[in-house]
């Protein structure tokens, strides 16, 4: 009996309508052929010149755990962000907008009340235990390739989300981590010429949970492109 066929415009847009960011996650940690077919399917992405840029460092088991308790003490020595590419200056107008919409909504979800700064700051410091994740890709680039290869690693992070989603693992991707960058470095013994990008803290989604029941909107079509050349009355 033949296969259904299958719609690949239904499959991206349901795999693309299906990510979204996890904040809390079970123990059960993702198996290794899992991980590596994420990590394959990621791997396609496009890059400048077919320079691939990115490096993912896999960190699991025991050393999810030394990650956590080692990036705590780092934070207590020294609380101040340190990445190693400039993070942005300002979020104005909408952006600020959507920002803090997206924060409302996550402190809605676990009954923080908005302006209580005490509560806020413990939901941000979920962000360094890694939501409780067992496994983290840490993406780095290339220093000589500055924006366009960050720009390259972006389209990998996005392809890893969406491999992982295809798969059934949850992920959030943590821009945080980037701020603690001369931790990571070391963690890692990373080289001088390479740039800590971000994290994708990665696992099984505990459902259960109200941080992970709430969906942030997306902006419609009006604001998102402009056409230019031609108007409605020209497309068939």
């Amino acid at each position: 009996m033949d296969a259904p066929e299958t719609d690949p415009a239904a499959t991206l847009d349901d795999l693309l309508t299906g990510r979204w960011s996890c904040r809390a996650f079970l123990p059960e940690p993702v198996p290794r052929e899992t991980v590596e077919a994420i990590l394959v399917s990621a791997g396609r992405s496009a890059s400048w010149c077919n320079t691939q840029p990115w490096h993912v460092h896999v960190v699991e088991g025991d050393a999810t755990d030394r990650f956590r308790e080692g990036l705590a003490q780092a934070l207590a020595a020294d609380p101040v962000e340190r990445p190693d590419l400039p993070f942005p200056t300002s979020y104005d107008g909408v952006l600020r907008e959507r920002r803090r919409d997206s924060a409302r909504q996550l402190y809605e979800s676990v009954g923080i009340t908005w302006g209580d700064r005490e509560a806020s700051f413990v939901q941000t410091l979920r962000n360094f235990e890694l939501f409780g994740a067992p496994q983290l890709a840490l993406v780095t680039t290339p220093r000589a390739l500055g924006t366009y290869g960050a720009v390259d690693c972006g389209l990998f992070l996005q392809a890893f989300t969406l491999a992982a989603r295809a798969r059934g693992v949850a992920t959030i991707m943590q821009a945080a981590l980037a701020g603690a960058s001369p931790y990571v470095r070391e963690f890692l013994d990373l080289p001088d010429d390479r740039a800590v990008l971000a994290g994708i803290s990665f696992g099984y989604a505990d459902e259960a949970d109200p941080v992970n029941g709430y969906r942030t909107p997306r902006q419609p079509l009006a604001d998102l492109a402009t056409f230019v050349g031609r108007g409605p009355e020209d497309v068939t």
